[in-house]
């Protein structure tokens, strides 16, 4: 941050980009019991340390799709100790944040006035803690229930042919930067390339033109999680 000037900093979103995490990955071994805790507890130190605007997260954060409690309480307290503090947001989400995070709520963590987030972090769910169940709940849907974590890319899939699917970005704005977050979390493989053989199963939606900011002007990051 040092060599930065100030211009460059106000216009520069830096991201720290971590994946598969696997929280709780033998979790009854003695000896192995606490190492992805220790991993993740590093990512979000880093992420502090560095002064980044947010964590991205790629897929299994955790590594069973029904976590032990002992798994979900070590996850909350590191968020809650690494993300949870008075420093200042700097970047602005732009996009329709009820389409972004289709959660009771419906909007960006660090919007909620009851809680001071200055490490925002954006996961996406992978293969090991994808949702189920009869209201498709996953893991991560509890982190972010606690506000702790901005749950995106889940999709709602019929149980019987193609299905189809639509990914809206999540639009990010910090000085003369412009970020459009796709998400996907994972769908099982055969189904997703199925769908992206049928036409118009997967849709993808751009932003739209704004005085002093084209199309083109966005920078696209795509985030999934697939074999």
């Amino acid at each position: 941050m040092a060599d930065l000037s100030r211009e460059d900093i106000s216009n520069t979103l830096r991201v720290l980009v971590a994946t598969d995490c696997h929280l709780g990955y033998m979790e009854k071994d003695e000896v192995r019991r606490h190492d992805s805790f220790q991993a993740f507890e590093e990512i979000c130190s880093i992420a502090v340390q560095k002064e980044v605007d947010c964590v991205l997260l790629g897929g299994d954060l955790f590594h069973e799709n029904k976590p032990s409690r002992t798994t979900l309480v070590k996850a909350i307290e590191i968020l809650r100790r690494h993300c949870l503090n008075d420093r200042p947001i700097q970047f602005q989400v732009v996009s329709d944040q009820t389409v972004n995070f289709p959660s009771t709520f419906g909007h960006v963590n660090y919007e909620d006035p009851h809680f001071n987030v200055g490490l925002p972090v954006f996961s996406i769910h992978g293969n090991h803690d994808d949702p189920a169940g009869v209201d498709n709940l996953s893991a991560v849907d509890i982190l972010s229930a606690c506000n702790l974590v901005n749950y995106f890319g889940k999709m709602v899939l019929g149980g019987s042919g193609v299905g189809q699917i639509t990914l809206n970005p999540i639009l990010i704005k910090k000085g003369s930067t412009a970020v459009a977050l796709y998400g996907l979390g994972n769908i099982r493989d055969e189904r997703l390339n199925r769908m992206f053989q049928t036409p118009h199963a997967v849709q993808w939606m751009r932003p739209e033109s704004q005085e002093g900011c084209q199309v083109s002007d966005w920078f696209n990051i795509l985030v999934l999680h697939q074999n």
